[in-house]
């Protein structure tokens, strides 16, 4: 079927969407390739549209923008969907997201994007967050739950996007039997407001008995996210350091001020709370869809995968741990030397810290099933790596 990409009411090009495989078997025309996706214009050969890698790659960044294969009890999730893949899912809101504006239309359709959006339109959550995020949960029956956001996200965690009181929040579960990544999140927030950082806030909520983070969308029907996994495609790569301060510098020639100091902000939220997960999908920048100008790099989010949550042992306490610098692993003790000036940071904002997260263990221990014994570790983590940030303020690194 001939589809139109979409960028919001900007009509990128025409092509022959194949509704089996989900491939795009021909592009009949480019009509703006600065409205595209911004990863597909390094790829972009304007005398030969169909050259594969462009069309190989707009094909994978539109099923990319599916529920991705590693989805923690994927399987269940599908079955409760009554579809065999993730894919499938992308064919029923038009491939629209809470992410960006992108969307695919039939051409000879008279829809428009402020008829389906999904910032203005409310959609059926219900029945997905049950399929997602219930232990004991039946089949959908109603079509109309397959038309939603929750087609587009991203991440190895359960998560559903849901309405409240007007405002679309995402609702994330732990991986697993593990119940520490709400609480990680929370703790991140909290860390963020301290010390003055730009943040997702993440609260904590319960759903069916199972201890969730919400968090609002921080995205608007006028921007979109760009992650740096996309602008780093048409970097040059050298090692992790040299494509770091390339991407620094890429961020100040689009005019964001301070952008060296948000992103080390970031890096300084790692440090402290050891996460292990900043991979380049879930940091990126702010980019205004209808004028093509870059805002702001994206607020801290996604900050689960801390305070070595796969250990439970004793050495828990005293092991140093690696995060990433770009797509490189390294000991969060290198990581932080990419931050050049650690005294601005009021440390002392951070008072206090430790007894704050005991308590809001404590609080849902109860649901969560944390011991005692666990929950002190954690504290004992956490105050360690306050610790060896005051010490490293204190000698003037």
């Amino acid at each position: 079927m001939k589809r139109i990409l979409m960028n919001k009411n900007v009509e990128v090009l025409v092509a022959e969407y194949n509704e089996t495989s989900k491939f795009f078997d021909r592009i009949y025309e480019v009509k703006d390739i600065n409205y595209a996706p911004y990863i597909l214009k390094s790829f972009y050969m304007e005398d030969d549209i169909n050259d594969t890698p462009f069309r190989t790659n707009l094909s994978e960044w539109f099923k990319g923008r599916g529920i991705p294969s590693w989805r923690d009890k994927l399987d269940l999730l599908l079955h409760r969907l009554n579809i065999t893949a993730p894919y499938e899912l992308l064919d029923k809101a038009f491939g629209l997201s809470l992410s960006d504006q992108y969307w695919l239309k039939p051409v000879k359709s008279t829809i428009t994007y402020d008829d389906i959006n999904f910032f203005d339109n409310d959609f059926d959550y219900a029945e997905f967050m049950e399929a997602s995020l219930s232990v004991n949960s039946g089949s959908i029956t109603k079509e109309a739950s397959l038309k939603t956001p929750n087609n587009t996200t991203d991440g190895m965690l359960k998560k559903a996007w849901i309405i409240d009181n007007g405002t679309r929040y995402l609702l994330k579960g732990g991986y697993k039997n593990e119940i520490l990544q709400p609480f990680n999140e929370v703790l991140a927030s909290e860390i963020c407001k301290r010390l003055g950082f730009n943040y997702v806030e993440y609260t904590i909520d319960t759903y069916k008995d199972m201890v969730v983070s919400k968090c609002p969308c921080f995205i608007n029907k006028d921007t979109e996210l760009i992650t740096c996994y996309q602008i780093k495609n048409d970097m040059k790569r050298y090692d992790s350091i040299d494509d770091y301060e390339e991407y620094i510098k890429k961020l100040e020639e689009h005019n964001i001020a301070n952008a060296r100091e948000k992103v080390e902000n970031m890096y300084i939220l790692d440090y402290i709370i050891m996460n292990e997960d900043r991979h380049l999908n879930n940091f990126g920048i702010i980019r205004d869809v209808n004028t093509l100008k870059w805002i702001d790099v994206a607020p801290i989010f996604d900050n689960g995968q801390s305070l070595n949550i796969e250990y439970y042992d004793d050495e828990e306490v005293h092991i140093s741990g690696h995060g990433r610098l770009f797509y490189e692993v390294k000991p969060f003790d290198d990581i932080i030397k990419v931050v050049k000036d650690l005294k601005r940071i009021d440390i002392s904002k951070l008072d206090g810290l430790v007894e704050w997260f005991d308590d809001l263990l404590h609080q849902y221990q109860d649901l969560t099933k944390i011991s005692d014994k666990r929950i002190e570790r954690l504290c004992i983590l956490l105050n360690r790596q306050i610790d060896k940030l005051r010490e490293l303020i204190l000698n003037n690194y």
